[in-house]
């Protein structure tokens, strides 16, 4: 869609100047709701969220880019949100996700390492009659169907 396009590049801009963010998902919702997420590698503020708001919402509105009554949401991604981008991965490394595969297998594990093609994650695994054991498994990125951050309340 334009519109998407047109808010990517508008996020892009805003923060060419900040390294640290990225921006991972624009959506223009069938209810008129856009939504931006935008995350950093060391998360993100709420300050930054605005500026970028109203860096989308002036442009958008200087160039009548969208011709109904819309809401703008800027947001990082939430707790539920399956990980996109690598650097999403990267930013996670240590933490434990849920992977659902091509395949339709599930794995859980801890998130050991990330390339440009595949993550390591280390799982805990009991086989019939042995004691649990640490397994390291590859998976390629393109094996993936969907990855969430599993939430620890311990």
């Amino acid at each position: 869609m334009q519109v998407e396009k047109r808010v990517s590049d508008l996020v892009a801009e805003k923060i060419a100047d900040r390294p640290d963010l990225f921006l991972v998902d624009v959506k223009m919702l069938p209810n008129n709701k856009l939504i931006i997420h935008v995350d950093g590698d060391q998360g993100i503020s709420i300050q930054d969220c605005v500026a970028i708001s109203r860096h989308v919402g002036f442009h958008l509105e200087e160039e009548n880019a969208i011709e109904t009554a819309y809401n703008l949401e800027v947001s990082s991604p939430g707790v539920g949100e399956p990980l996109k981008l690598n650097r999403q991965y990267v930013k996670n490394v240590g933490r434990e996700l849920a992977v659902k595969l091509q395949s339709g297998d599930k794995k859980e594990g801890k998130l050991i390492a990330v390339t440009d093609d595949a993550i390591t994650i280390e799982e805990q695994v009991k086989e019939k009659g042995k004691k649990l054991q640490l397994v390291t498994s590859q998976i390629a990125l393109n094996d993936i169907i969907e990855t969430k951050v599993l939430i620890s309340f311990k």
